[in-house]
C-alpha cells in the first residue's frame, strides 16, 4: 500500500485562553482592594487609558455598566487594519465606568487606596497550587478546596460537597485533598482540630509522631480532661512520655491560616449594598473609589488624522487600544455579574435578609448558577473576597453558600444556621453545668432537627467554641 497525503478539513470548537479572556477572569476573582490597586497598575502601563477627574463628571454619558462590552462582543480581534474613526467614536465615550455611588464620602476612598496589599491565604496558597505537580483537573478541584478554606485554615464544605459541585468521584477530590494539605502554612485545610493537629504531627520526628497520633486519635477526651495517667497506662508508657508529648501538641498552631490576617485590621469596604424599600430589596453596587477609565483624547486624535503616525507607532498604539478596551469591558462585565450573583443571592435568601441567619437556607454554587445562567465556577470567583451590606449585617458573599440538614417537617435548614442555634444555645447555658454535645443534639432533635452529636461537635468546633469540659474549666 503506497502512502497517500491528503487535506482534510475538519471544523472543531475550542476555547483559548486569550491574554484577554485571562484578564477577564483576573478582574472577576479580585477583591475590592486589588480591583483597584491593578487598575492604577494599567493607567501606569497603557498609556491610551486614561482616569477622568471628580471635576468632569458633568461629562460623563450615564450609560449602563455593560454597554461598552455589549458593543464590542462580536467585534473581530484582527490585528489588520482597523477603521479608527469608528472605532474611536464608539468607544470614546461609551468606555468610561458609571460610578452608582457619586457622591461617596472621599475619606472612605482615600482609606480604601490606602491600604498596603498584604498577601491573603488565598493568594499564598493558589501560588502553591501553580507550582505544584497537578493535573489541568487537579488544579481545578484544588482550586474549588482553597476557595472554601476560612480565615483560619479550616476547610468549610465536605469532600462529598465539592465531588457533588465537580461531578466527579470523592475519591479524586479526597486525593487532591491529600495535596494540599501538605502545603504551608503546615495543618492547612483541616476538617476539625484532631484533623489539624493530625497533619502537623506527620512533619514531626518518628518519636514524638507516632505517640501524639496514638493520643489524638484515641485519646483526645483524656486529653482534654488532663488525664495523663490513663493515656499513659494506655499506652503503656511511662508519664514523662505523654508529658512532653502534650508539650509539642500545645505548641501545634490550631489555626494555622490565623498568620495571614493577624497583622493589621482592614476595614471591610462592601462591593454590593443590599436594601429594603418597602417590600422590596434594592441592590446598589458600590463602585466609590473605583478609577474612572475612559480612552485618551490625545491617542483618539492621533489615530483619527490617520497619517501623522508610522505604521510601528499606529501598530502599538492599536494592541494598547484594544487592552485598553478589553479592560474596560472586563471591569463591566464584572460588576454586572457581583450585580446578578447578589440579586439571586436576595432571591434564594429573602427570609434571611427580612429575619436573620436563623432563616439562612440550603444553597450551592449550582442553584445561582442555573439561576443566572452562567457556570458555576464563575459564581465561585466572583463570590470570594466580595462582600455585601445586608439588613442583618455585612457577609462575604461566599457565606450565602452553605449545605443543608433535614428537618422532620421534610424541609432542610442550613449548616450555618444550625451552627447560629449551637452558639446561642452554649451562650445562655450554664456555666457551671456546660451543655455537651450529646445535649445539644437532643435539644435541637427537639426542634425538629435531626442531628447526630458527632455533627454537632463537628459544628461547634468550626465556630471555634470548645468542649464543653474545657468551657468548665474555663469558668
Amino acid at each position: 500500500m503506497s502512502a497517500e497525503i491528503r487535506q482534510d478539513l475538519r471544523l472543531t470548537q475550542q476555547l483559548v485562553m486569550t491574554p484577554q479572556l485571562q484578564m477577564a477572569i483576573k478582574l472577576l476573582q479580585l477583591s475590592r482592594l486589588d480591583l483597584i490597586q491593578q487598575l492604577h497598575q494599567e493607567l501606569e502601563q497603557n498609556p491610551v487609558l486614561e482616569q477622568t477627574l471628580d471635576t468632569e463628571k458633568g461629562n460623563l454619558q450615564e450609560t449602563p455598566a455593560g454597554l461598552a462590552a455589549d458593543d464590542t462582543e462580536n467585534r473581530k480581534d484582527n490585528t489588520g487594519d482597523i477603521d479608527w474613526q469608528t472605532y474611536i467614536e464608539e468607544h470614546a465615550e461609551a468606555s468610561r465606568i458609571r460610578h452608582g455611588f457619586e457622591s461617596g464620602e472621599e475619606e472612605e476612598t482615600e482609606s480604601d487606596l490606602s491600604l498596603t496589599k498584604k498577601t491573603t491565604l488565598t493568594d499564598h496558597l493558589t501560588w502553591q497550587l501553580h507550582l505544584s505537580d497537578f493535573t489541568p483537573k487537579e488544579t481545578d478541584i484544588g482550586t474549588l478546596i482553597i476557595g472554601n478554606i476560612d480565615e483560619n485554615g479550616y476547610l468549610m464544605i465536605t469532600v462529598e460537597e465539592i465531588a457533588s459541585e465537580m461531578n466527579i468521584n470523592k475519591d479524586e477530590v479526597e486525593a487532591v485533598l491529600k495535596k494540599i494539605q501538605q502545603f504551608d502554612p503546615v495543618g492547612i485545610a483541616a476538617r476539625d482540630i484532631k484533623e489539624c493537629i493530625l497533619i502537623q504531627a506527620t512533619f514531626l520526628p518518628d518519636k514524638n509522631r507516632v505517640i501524639i497520633e496514638e493520643i489524638v486519635n484515641k485519646h483526645l477526651n483524656d486529653l482534654e480532661k488532663k488525664n495523663y495517667k490513663k493515656i499513659a497506662k494506655a499506652l503503656n508508657v511511662h508519664i514523662s512520655r505523654v508529658i512532653d508529648a502534650v508539650k509539642v501538641i500545645s505548641h501545634l498552631e490550631p489555626r494555622p491560616g490565623r498568620a495571614f490576617g493577624e497583622d493589621e485590621s482592614q476595614v471591610i469596604i462592601p462591593d454590593v449594598y443590599i436594601q429594603k424599600v418597602g417590600n422590596d430589596y434594592v441592590i446598589l453596587l458600590n463602585e466609590d473609589g473605583l478609577p474612572k477609565l475612559r480612552i485618551s483624547p490625545y491617542y483618539r486624535d492621533m489615530l483619527a488624522k490617520n497619517g501623522s503616525a508610522s505604521d510601528n507607532v499606529k501598530s502599538y498604539i492599536q494592541e494598547r487600544l484594544r487592552s485598553a478596551v478589553w479592560l474596560i469591558k472586563s471591569i463591566h462585565q464584572r460588576q454586572r455579574t457581583i450585580y446578578r450573583v447578589a440579586e439571586s443571592i436576595v432571591k434564594f435568601h429573602r427570609e434571611f435578609m427580612d429575619n436573620g441567619i436563623g432563616f439562612l437556607k440550603p444553597l450551592i454554587l449550582r442553584d445561582v448558577a442555573r439561576d443566572i445562567g452562567m457556570h458555576e465556577s464563575t459564581v465561585s470567583r466572583v463570590t470570594t473576597n466580595k462582600y455585601a451590606h445586608t439588613p442583618q449585617g455585612i457577609f462575604e458573599l461566599k457565606y450565602f453558600f452553605n449545605s443543608g440538614i433535614s428537618k422532620d417537617d421534610g424541609s432542610n435548614i442550613a449548616a450555618e444556621s444550625v451552627k447560629e442555634r449551637i452558639r446561642k444555645l452554649i451562650s445562655s447555658e450554664n456555666p457551671k453545668k456546660p451543655l455537651s454535645d450529646q445535649k445539644i443534639s437532643k435539644l435541637l432533635k427537639g426542634s425538629g432537627i435531626d442531628i447526630a452529636r458527632r455533627t454537632v461537635a463537628k459544628y461547634r468546633e468550626a465556630i471555634r467554641i470548645f468542649s464543653s469540659s474545657e468551657r468548665r474549666v474555663r469558668f
